[in-house]
């Protein structure tokens, strides 16, 4: 079966452009960008819940762009000070520089690691051990703190946002030829939005392994994987796969 519409699980980006449209036009297929999962933030009232009190703290850690959106929301939301004293702690410059969003950058104390990771971080968090720490996260998130642990940092992890399915509304059409997944939640999303899914000819598409074996686990076939040493990316999986297909036609 040829593809004729394939559903690319993430959002449509505010630009109005994506390497998936360029592939769309190149190989006569409807490309639509819609994400099966959604991020939303707790609200004042759900935070309050866990006890934790922001000012209380001397340090904050960052490994996401989406944290320090829902960190200083729900600042606003609770009238919560951050005193210019405050220290703050990205696993990435780019997320580091995020922060200008919302402070005067020059005036702060920032820290930053190179590898996007914790253990990229870990030195500046050592040297400055004795800072009270509280690292914002979501409810799903990846990042082992044993790392933290075990160097004896001070550290409290606060969830001030969590990852939902984006529901299927009653009247939404679903009628494509290929799905293309990049995360399990995504996966999840799916079996939750259509508990009768049946793949019959449908391919499916996961980007990473920890994705490809969400998929195997809920009994779908998988028609392509990427990273692969012929496509590094989804994009290029995706254009390896619809430039088959339009051959064998």
């Amino acid at each position: 079966m040829k593809v004729k519409k394939v559903l690319v699980s993430q959002p449509r980006p505010e630009s109005g452009k994506s390497p998936y449209y360029d592939i769309a036009d190149r190989y006569g297929v409807e490309v639509v960008l819609r994400p099966f999962i959604k991020v939303e933030g707790l609200s004042a009232k759900e935070f309050r819940q866990s006890k934790i009190s922001i000012s209380d703290f001397t340090a904050i850690i960052f490994t996401a762009r989406t944290a320090i959106d829902h960190f200083f929301r729900l600042c606003e939301e609770m009238r919560v000070t951050i005193p210019d004293t405050m220290k703050y702690f990205c696993t990435t410059e780019s997320i580091a520089l995020y922060l200008q969003k919302y402070i005067v950058y020059r005036k702060r104390k920032i820290f930053h690691g190179e590898t996007g990771k914790l253990d990229g971080l870990l030195p500046s968090l050592i040297k400055h051990k004795k800072e009270k720490f509280l690292w914002v996260v979501s409810d799903v998130h990846k990042e082992d703190s044993g790392l933290l642990d075990k160097n004896g940092i001070n550290y409290t992890k606060a969830v001030m946002y969590r990852t939902v399915s984006n529901d299927f509304g009653p009247d939404e059409p679903f009628d494509y030829d290929m799905l293309v997944f990049f995360s399990p939640s995504g996966i999840q999303s799916l079996m939750k939005n259509f508990p009768d899914f049946n793949q019959g000819d449908i391919k499916i598409a996961c980007f990473g392994p920890t994705t490809a074996q969400a998929a195997r686990e809920a009994g779908l076939r998988l028609d392509i994987e990427a990273p692969s040493p012929t496509a590094p990316s989804m994009t290029g999986a995706l254009e390896n796969y619809l430039k088959a297909d339009a051959a064998a036609s």
